[in-house]
């Protein structure tokens, strides 16, 4: 009997000392005293956008590059465009609405966005 109670006893000792070890353990990532957490600084939404071209002034008979790249406007009724001629193009840039020439590039006409 003294036995089992040593035994009981040992193992509740045991038991003890193993479960405060395993939490004193860490956990994760290992954030030593050289670690310092920072929060990212807030975006500053009066600063102006840095990212973004300045707005072009368009004339007629300009040539535009990349207008291949640029917003086709299938509903020209929708936005109060007239009709495009054959081989023309509604096309968006910005705010406003150039019409293009498909085979040139040149535009023939400009409306100014709301």
């Amino acid at each position: 009997m003294k036995i089992f109670s040593r035994t009981l006893l040992a193992a509740v000792a045991f038991s003890l000392a193993a479960g405060t070890a395993a939490q004193a353990q860490p956990r994760g990532h290992d954030w030593g005293r050289d670690h310092h957490y920072s929060r990212p600084a807030k975006p500053n939404f009066h600063a102006p956008n840095r990212h973004r071209p300045p707005m072009q002034h368009w004339k007629k008979g300009q040539r535009v590059s990349d207008w291949k790249r640029r917003t086709v406007v299938r509903d020209w009724h929708r936005h109060g465009l007239k009709r495009p001629a054959r081989g023309q193009e509604w096309v968006k840039v910005d705010n406003d609405y150039l019409l293009i020439s498909v085979a040139t590039g040149i535009i023939a006409g400009i409306i100014a966005g709301r």
